[in-house]
C-alpha cells in the first residue's frame, strides 16, 4: 500500500514501544548496550556512535519521506556534506558547485577540501550548457542546491542527473530550502539528498543536525561506514527533536508557502524594492522548472533595495517581528543581510552575494502581522 507523505512522516520508523506502548520513540540516552554473548548484538546495537535506537527511528523516517532506502543522521548539515565528499571523492578529483552556493558549503570546499586536494568550480546550474562545458574526466559530483541560498536560483534536477550520469558523476542535491515535502530529488534522478535538519525538518530553531538519504544500498553502506568511522553523528536528543519536527513538516510548509507568497506580493508592489527573488513568481527565470519539480515554492524570499548595502542593513535593523538572525526554516520569521552574515565567508570570491540583498525566512505567524512589520521596516 502506498502511504502519503504525512502518514510516513508520522509513522515511518515509529512503531509504538513494544514494552510500554508509548507512541513516541523514547530518547535512548545511552552509550553502550549489553551483548548476548561475545559478538552477540541485541537488535544490532553495541555503541551509540555506530547506532542508537532514537537515531535509527529518525533515519528510517527521513529515508521514507525522501523515497530512499537509507537515511543517515549527522551532527550538522555540514558534517553530512563532509561525509559525502570524503566518501565519494579522493584528492585530485573535481566537483561542480552552484555559483551561488550556501556560504558554509563554499567554505567547506575552499578552506577544508581544497587543501586536501579536491578541486571545484562554481557554475550556474540553471545553464545546462555551462554545466556540460565545466565537466571534466575528474568530475565525481555535481553539487546542487535548488532553490539556492540566498539567491533562490532553480536547477533542473532531472536534466542535471542525466548529464551527471552521462559523465560518470553523481548528482548530490541539497534539499534544505525545499524540504522533503516540497521536493523529492531521488525520484528525479539524484543519487544523494542532503539536509540541514536544523532548518525545515526540525522546524523550531531548537536543534542542529544534518541528514543524508540515498536510494542506492551500496552507496548507503559506504556513507554509513564513514558516518561511524568519522563519528559526527546526531545525538539521541537531537534525533528525537528532528523526528518530532518531521511529524508536522507538511502542515508547516503549507503555511510557510502561504505566507511567503503574500510577502513576495507586498515586496513586488513596494517602490523601494528593486528586485524580488522568489521562484513562485511567474517572471522568476526558474519558475517553470520549479513548478515542474516542486509541490509549492517554499518559505524563503530574498529581495534587493534602493540605497545599497547601507539601506539593506537598516531594513534588517528596523524589523521587529522578523527577528534579525542567521539560520532559517523555523516557525518564527527571520531577516538577515547575507553579505555580512550567512555568506560573509564568500566575500571577495566568485560567490560573493549582492550587498543590497536582504533574505527572509518567512515563518508561520499571522501573515497580516508580518506584512505590517515589513512595511514599516521598508519605510
Amino acid at each position: 500500500m502506498t502511504e502519503g507523505f504525512e502518514t510516513l512522516a508520522i509513522h515511518a520508523g515509529q512503531e509504538p514501544d513494544p514494552h510500554t506502548g508509548a507512541v513516541v520513540p523514547p530518547i535512548y540516552a545511552v552509550s553502550t548496550y549489553k551483548q548476548d554473548g561475545v559478538g552477540g548484538l541485541r537488535a544490532g546495537y553495541e555503541y551509540s556512535r555506530s547506532a542508537n535506537p532514537t537515531r535509527t527511528a529518525f533515519e528510517e523516517a527521513i529515508a521514507a519521506v525522501e523515497g530512499g532506502t537509507r537515511g543517515l543522521a549527522f551532527a550538522s548539515g555540514l558534517a553530512a556534506e563532509d561525509a559525502v565528499l570524503r566518501t565519494v571523492c579522493r584528492p585530485s578529483d573535481h566537483v561542480l558547485i552552484p555559483n551561488d552556493a550556501y556560504g558554509g558549503t563554499y567554505r567547506l570546499f575552499s578552506k577544508v577540501n581544497r587543501p586536501w586536494g579536491l578541486h571545484y568550480d562554481p557554475v550556474p546550474l540553471g545553464d545546462l550548457d555551462a554545466v556540460a562545458s565545466a565537466m571534466t574526466p575528474k568530475t565525481k559530483i555535481v553539487w546542487v542546491e535548488t532553490p539556492t541560498n540566498p539567491l533562490l536560483g532553480i536547477a533542473d534536477i532531472a536534466a542535471l542527473a542525466e548529464l551527471a550520469h552521462e559523465n560518470d558523476a553523481l548528482l548530490v542535491v541539497d534539499n534544505t530550502f525545499a524540504s522533503p515535502y516540497l521536493q523529492q530529488p531521488l525520484a528525479l534522478g539524484a543519487d544523494i539528498v542532503v539536509h540541514s535538519t536544523t532548518k525545515y525538518v526540525g522546524g523550531h530553531s531548537d536543534v542542529v543536525g544534518g541528514a543524508l538519504v540515498t536510494a542506492d544500498a551500496e552507496l548507503g553502506a559506504r556513507l554509513a561506514f564513514n558516518q561511524n568511522a568519522m563519528g559526527a553523528v546526531a545525538g539521541p536528543f537531537d534525533a528525537w527533536l528532528a523526528l518530532r519536527g518531521l511529524k508536522t513538516l507538511a502542515v508547516r510548509m503549507e503555511r510557510h508557502c502561504d505566507n511567503a507568497e503574500r510577502v513576495a506580493d507586498l515586496l513586488l508592489a513596494h517602490p523601494r524594492v528593486t528586485s524580488v527573488l522568489y521562484p513562485g513568481l511567474p517572471d522568476h527565470p526558474g519558475h517553470e522548472t520549479a513548478a515542474k519539480q516542486m509541490r509549492r515554492f517554499g518559505g524563503m524570499v530574498s529581495f534587493r533595495v534602493e540605497g545599497g548595502e547601507a539601506e539593506a542593513v537598516e531594513i534588517c535593523n528596523r524589523a521587529k517581528l522578523f527577528t534579525l538572525g542567521e539560520s532559517l526554516g523555523g516557525v518564527e520569521s527571520l531577516i538577515e543581510h547575507p553579505g555580512r552574515m550567512t555568506h560573509a565567508s564568500a566575500a571577495g570570491s566568485p560567490l560573493e552575494v549582492p550587498a543590497d540583498l536582504v533574505r527572509l525566512s518567512v515563518g508561520i505567524e499571522s501573515v497580516d502581522d508580518l506584512l505590517a512589520d515589513l512595511s514599516q521596516a521598508l519605510g
